[in-house]
Parts: C-alpha cells; sequence; structure tokens
C-alpha cells in the first residue's frame, strides 16, 4: 500500500476544529509556534467565536496549520509508505511545508500574506462560485469562452474531478449563468458555494502580483516527497517554485489532475488531512478502487493510527 496524502484547502474550514487535537504536547507546541510567527491566536479562531473563519486573512494560517500540526503527529506516530503530496489550492502550502518546500514555522507568514492579499482583492468585487456536477466540459468550455469575448468575467476557477468543476465569477452574474448552463443542459446542478471570493481567476491579478513580490524574498528545499502542483500538474521543482505559487492565485486548479499525478507514483491509498472528506471524494471518482482515510478530528486520527498500527487488517 502506497499512501498520497491530501491537504484541504479553504472551504474546508469548521468551527471547533482543532480544538481537541491540543491535548497532545507536539500539536500544541506546534501550534503556539503558528501563532507566534504569524502573530494570531489561532486557536480562538479556531473557536469562530468573532466569525474569523469566514475571513480569508484569518482561516489561510488557521487551517494550514493545524494540518501541519496533524502532519507532525503522523511522522511521529506512524510509518506510513508515502509516494507524494497534493492540496486543494490553499492546501498546496500544508503540502510544501510537510514535504519540507518551505520551512516551518517562516513558511506560515508566506500563508499570512497570501490569505491578506487575497481579502484585499475580494474586497474590490463581489464575486463568487458555482459548483457544476457532471459537465460537458467541451460545451461548457465553449459557453463560457463567449461568455468572456462578450465582456464577462466568468472562469472555470476549479477542475475536481471527472465530475465536479467550479464556475467562478462576478457575483451578479451568477444565478443567471447556472439557470441558463442547466437549461443547455451543459452541467447536472449548479450549486452556489459560500466562499468568499472568486478565487483562482484573473479578478485576483493584484493578489497574485504582490505574491510574486513578496515570493523573491524566499529561499525553498528540494523537500521530502514530490508535491503535485495544482497549476502545472507536475510535482514542485525548487527552482519553479516561486514563479508558480504567484500564478496559482489566479489560474484554474486542477485537483483531478494531480490525483492522476500520486496514481502515476503508485498510490492506492489517499489519506486527507484537514475537516471534511471532498477531497476523498475526489480522489475515487478518479479511482473506485481507492481506499480512502480521512482525519479531522481526534478520533479519526486515533482510529487511523490504531489502523496502521494494526497493518491495516481490519
Amino acid at each position: 500500500m502506497k499512501f498520497g496524502i491530501l491537504f484541504a484547502g479553504q472551504g474546508a474550514q469548521q468551527a471547533g476544529m482543532g480544538l481537541d487535537f491540543l491535548s497532545d504536547p507536539l500539536f500544541k507546541e506546534t501550534i503556539d509556534q503558528a501563532s507566534q510567527a504569524c502573530g494570531l491566536d489561532l486557536p480562538e479562531i479556531w473557536k469562530n467565536d468573532r466569525g474569523q473563519l469566514d475571513e480569508t486573512r484569518y482561516v489561510q494560517p488557521a487551517l494550514v496549520a493545524f494540518e501541519y500540526g496533524i502532519w507532525q503527529m503522523l511522522v511521529r506516530d506512524t510509518d506510513l509508505p508515502v509516494c507524494g503530496l497534493a492540496g486543494l489550492s490553499l492546501g498546496e502550502y500544508g503540502a510544501l511545508l510537510a514535504s519540507g518546500c518551505l520551512t516551518w514555522p517562516a513558511g506560515l507568514a508566506l500563508v499570512v500574506d497570501r490569505g491578506e492579499y487575497m481579502q484585499l482583492d475580494s474586497e474590490k468585487t463581489a464575486s463568487g462560485m458555482l459548483a457544476l456536477t457532471k459537465p460537458d466540459l467541451p460545451g461548457l468550455e465553449n459557453f463560457l469562452r463567449a461568455k468572456q469575448a462578450a465582456g464577462q468575467a466568468v472562469y472555470l476557477a476549479n477542475y475536481n474531478s471527472p465530475k465536479q468543476v467550479v464556475l467562478a465569477g462576478e457575483k451578479q452574474l451568477l444565478p443567471e449563468l447556472g439557470q441558463e448552463i442547466a437549461d443547455r443542459k451543459l452541467a447536472k446542478r449548479a450549486i452556489p458555494l459560500d466562499v468568499a471570493g472568486a478565487f483562482h481567476t484573473p479578478l485576483y491579478q493584484a493578489a497574485s502580483r504582490k505574491m510574486g513580490q513578496r515570493l523573491k524574498n524566499e529561499t525553498f528545499d528540494a523537500g521530502t516527497y514530490p508535491v503535485i502542483s495544482n497549476s502545472t500538474c507536475q510535482p514542485f521543482a525548487k527552482e519553479d517554485l516561486a514563479k508558480i505559487l504567484e500564478v496559482q492565485l489566479m489560474v484554474p486548479t486542477h485537483f483531478d489532475a494531480c490525483v492522476k499525478g500520486l496514481l502515476d507514483l503508485g498510490m492506492t491509498a489517499s489519506l486527507e488531512i484537514g475537516p471534511g472528506h471532498a477531497l476523498s471524494a475526489f480522489a475515487k471518482q478518479a479511482d473506485k478502487n481507492l481506499k480512502t482515510w480521512q482525519v479531522g478530528s481526534l478520533t479519526e486520527y486515533q482510529q487511523f493510527v490504531e489502523e496502521e498500527q494494526n497493518g491495516f487488517t481490519k
């Protein structure tokens, strides 16, 4: 069995996430380091008493730190045969930290700035996203090209799986677009997503430029495991990391291709780190024989470690 490790992205966050893990000394030490490095009280953000998990500038460091804390525990408690890592959008930073391409906790400062840049762009234009299930991809792409030629800011932002893509653009355009897509039978369903903006589209060009300047000051390492890029669909190379993370903010994610890349590396099982099970579902759509596990709570973590110690025989 070879594992691909999947790191959840923005949108997966849940109020109260991470709080049950604070009883573990290593996890707590990791989060204390993170809070100090980014100047935020991350456990307070996890509680979401003030709605901070709905704000991009707060949720990005909060989610990545949570995932990295779980990874640290896995390294301590298990001996998993890992073939590669991938994350959806923000989750790539969790994967890059876990592999060692970014250093901890300094790498988390990048996430703080990324969240701030994206928050500012989100406040400029009211934008949103629609998940489209069972899409007619060629027809949908032609449809959107015609809309763009007519001056509408609408784009395919996420290629999540063979059965789901995400449309993003100016919020006022989305209800009518969703109805037109349904009428033309270009997708089975159009589902509005509760997100802060149309991430991974040209609406985030300013954030991308700022991130490019910010990344010039960073150094990167080759990493222990290959991390498949959402943008290039290839493993990150040390020399290309800065440029890819810059453009990542305004180009589509291809998580479906990341899963294929992990399968090509020999993945026969996946472990999703973070709240929810969305990435496991996407991975399963790519390979129905894939064995999947998720770790988003301490109970799930303990169950997974027990299974690993028993050789996954249960």
